[in-house]
C-alpha cells in the first residue's frame, strides 16, 4: 500500500497546501479519499496517472473536499479514461454529480468537446457510478474493503459526514477521519490500524481565539484532543492533516485567517506547538502531513 497526501490544507486559499485529497495505491489499483481543489494536478506531480483512479470516496460535501471532482473527471475523460469511476459519498452526492456534467454546470464544455469523434468514444465515463454512503461496509473489491461511520462535523440533517477505514487484501489498513470533532464511533472504526490519518485543523491558541470571537469551535479536533484520540486508536503511525493554514508565511493567507486567530501567531513555529500538544497524550510515531508526502506500508 502506498499513500500520497495530495492536499493537506483546509478551506482557505494557500499556495503551500492544497485542499483535502489522499491517493491510495493497493498493488495496481488506485483509490482516492476526498477530491479537494488541486487533487488532479497533485497526482500528476507525484507521477500518478489520474485516469487510473477508478474509486473516489467523499467524506462529506464541503467544497474543500469535493471542488476538484469536475476537473478530475473531465480532464481524465479528455485523456482517454476507460471507465466511469465509482463515487461513494454521503446523501447529496448524486445531486452534486448530476449538476456537473450532462445538463449541468459543464454541459456546454462537454457538448463542444463531444464534437470530436475521439471524445464520443468514451463519453460514458462522464456518468459516474454514484453510491450513497451509509455506516458499515461501503465498498469492496478484490483488493480492498472500505467501511464507514458517522463523524461529528456539521449537523447530519444538513449533510452526513463520514470517517473511512480501508483494509487491504495484503493485511494493511488505513483510517481517515474526514473532518470531525473527537468521535467515539471513529475511534472504534479505526482501532489498531497501520496508519491513522486524522484532521488537526486548528492549534490550541486559535481555538481559544475562535471561542471568544464566536467562530464555530465544535466541528474540529484540537491537537491535545488528537493525542488522546490516537492513544485510544493505537495506530502503528499517526499522520495529522487538514491544517487550517496556521503555519503559512503568505501575507494574503494570513489576512484570510485573521478571523480565526491573531495574525501575529501564524507561522511555521505553530507546527512545533502542535507536535508538543499532540505528544502530551500520545507517544507513538507521528508525522505532520505536507502536500505530496508519500507513505509506504
Amino acid at each position: 500500500m502506498r499513500v500520497v497526501m495530495l492536499g493537506t490544507g483546509a478551506a482557505v486559499p494557500d499556495p503551500n497546501r492544497g485542499h483535502s485529497a489522499i491517493h491510495i495505491a493497493v498493488r495496481d489499483q488506485n483509490y482516492m479519499f476526498d477530491c479537494g481543489h488541486g487533487a488532479t494536478l497533485q497526482m500528476v506531480k507525484a507521477y500518478i496517472d489520474p485516469t487510473l483512479v477508478n474509486t473516489v470516496f467523499l467524506s462529506h460535501l464541503h467544497y474543500d473536499h469535493i471542488a476538484d471532482f469536475a476537473y478530475f473527471l473531465i480532464s481524465t475523460w479528455m485523456c482517454n479514461r476507460e471507465k466511469p469511476p465509482v463515487v461513494v459519498g454521503p446523501e447529496g452526492t448524486r445531486h452534486f454529480v448530476d449538476h456537473l456534467f450532462k445538463g449541468g454546470a459543464f454541459a456546454k464544455d462537454i457538448e463542444a468537446r463531444a464534437q470530436y469523434p475521439n471524445r464520443v468514444k468514451n463519453i460514458d465515463v462522464l456518468r459516474p457510478d454514484v453510491r450513497v454512503c451509509e455506516p458499515g461496509l461501503v465498498f469492496e473489491d478484490d483488493y480492498v474493503k472500505v467501511t464507514a461511520c458517522y463523524v461529528e462535523h456539521i449537523p447530519r440533517e444538513i449533510s452526513p459526514c463520514f470517517g473511512l477505514r480501508m483494509d487491504t487484501v495484503d493485511g494493511q489498513s488505513v483510517a481517515f477521519s474526514g473532518d470531525t470533532s473527537p468521535c467515539d464511533r471513529f475511534i472504534e472504526l479505526a482501532k489498531g490500524v497501520d496508519l491513522l490519518i486524522h484532521e488537526c485543523t486548528f492549534p490550541e491558541e486559535a481555538l481559544e481565539f475562535r471561542a471568544k470571537a464566536g467562530v464555530g469551535t465544535w466541528s474540529h479536533t484540537s491537537p491535545v484532543e488528537l493525542g488522546k484520540l490516537a492513544t485510544k486508536v493505537n495506530p502503528k503511525e499517526l499522520v495529522a492533516t487538514h491544517f487550517g493554514h496556521y503555519d503559512t508565511t503568505n501575507p494574503i493567507t494570513k489576512k484570510f485567517m485573521s478571523i480565526h486567530m491573531p495574525e501575529e501567531i501564524i507561522g511555521p513555529h505553530q507546527l512545533e506547538n502542535v507536535v508538543a500538544d499532540i505528544k502530551q497524550n500520545y507517544s507513538g510515531p507521528l508525522r505532520l502531513a505536507h502536500d505530496l508526502m508519500r507513505i509506504d506500508l
